[in-house]
């Protein structure tokens, strides 16, 4: 029974309690409480990230319009842990005039068809997101100054096919070595070659391939990935650099990823230009789709045993005996290494963490 239960009231003390009388604690700021419940945003616009710098996102909206503009906006609150890449089609909302001085606003990310990431290394579980909503990768290599590195292809093949992407190759400098025998070590494999020099820059036929897809270019630095930019988007002004006559590398010119449009009398495209990196982690790769980038590899594979690992210690491993009969080239024969290679690392990372996915 309550201490204010009507049947104590003998004396009809209670009467002047009631719930105004109940003391609110005062809202010094006078906004209304938070709830979990978000806007629809039914009005937002849908636009293509162009580029990200200090927190700040470059939006295409109303894309191939008379209205088509490049907006600035910024992310709302709810999507502070969510990443917004280069590629990424936004729902953008407030002021997206585009006027000088204006902010829009990111409120969501429409689903993607694609996701190109990469690792520190083969053993890092943290990835990094390089674009969104690409359908091409362009591997730019260098013929000589830097040495061109095969198995650094492997790995952009093997990200690339991940993530569901076709790659293409350009291999520049030519002028300065023969890429012949670099490129026999790619024979078999179901990939696209340009080969550029320094006055012989097949713009056209790239350019080409570029119509109708998003591309993303990746490659090492120094390699003339910016020169071969700037020559498809003349108003790029994508910084170039050289290569250190010491050390062998490249210096990281390009800081950030943008988006470029290319235009030519056949169409548009769009070229997506990324930092140079010297390596390129597979980490967030599921091991089941490594073999798979090896296509002429993979052929063979089909008649191994179930549950085959192919590495060197693999019992019945088809590719081990085919190559143990010499039926393998001196180029698939380096390819097999450096796909055992890629397998024994994921091997190795399984072993010590029971959980991975390649366990």
């Amino acid at each position: 029974m309550s201490w204010l239960d009507p049947e104590d009231d003998l004396d009809g003390d209670f009467e002047d309690f009631d719930e105004s009388s109940i003391r609110v604690r005062p809202n010094p700021k006078a906004n209304r409480p938070r709830t979990k419940r978000r806007p629809a945003h039914d009005d937002a616009q849908i636009g293509r990230v162009l580029g990200v710098d200090r927190g700040r996102y470059n939006v295409m909206i109303d894309e191939g319009t008379d209205d088509e503009r490049t907006i600035t906006t910024t992310r709302a609150r709810e999507l502070r842990r969510a990443p917004i890449v280069t590629g990424d089609q936004a729902r953008v909302v407030g002021d997206t005039s585009g006027d000088e001085g204006t902010l829009a606003r990111i409120v969501g990310i429409v689903e993607r068809s694609s996701l190109l990431r990469r690792s520190a290394d083969d053993t890092d579980q943290v990835e990094r997101v390089i674009v969104a909503n690409a359908d091409q990768m362009l591997i730019v290599v260098a013929a000589a100054d830097p040495e061109p590195r095969a198995r650094l292809v492997d790995r952009y093949l093997v990200a690339a096919l991940d993530a569901g992407v076709r790659p293409l190759l350009v291999v520049t400098k030519t002028d300065l070595a023969d890429p012949t025998q670099f490129l026999s070590y790619f024979d078999g494999l179901d990939l696209r070659v340009f080969t550029s020099a320094q006055e012989e820059m097949p713009i056209d036929e790239i350019g080409a391939a570029l119509l109708g897809h998003s591309t993303v270019f990746v490659g090492h630095s120094g390699v003339g990935k910016s020169t071969l930019v700037n020559a498809l988007v003349p108003s790029a002004e994508r910084a170039t650099g050289h290569v250190n006559q010491v050390t062998g590398r490249g210096r990281h010119t390009s800081s950030s990823t943008v988006s470029l449009r290319y235009v030519s009398p056949a169409g548009t495209g769009w070229v997506i230009d990324t930092p140079g990196v010297r390596s390129f982690g597979l980490g967030h790769v599921n091991p089941a789709n490594i073999l798979a980038s090896f296509t002429e590899l993979a052929e063979i594979a089909e008649n191994c045993p179930r549950g085959c690992t192919h590495l060197t210690d693999a019992p019945d491993c088809a590719l081990i005996e085919a190559a143990e009969r010499g039926e393998l080239s001196a180029a698939g024969l380096s390819r097999l290494d450096s796909l055992q290679r890629l397998l024994q690392t994921f091997a190795d990372k399984a072993d010590a963490n029971p959980g991975s996915p390649g366990r």
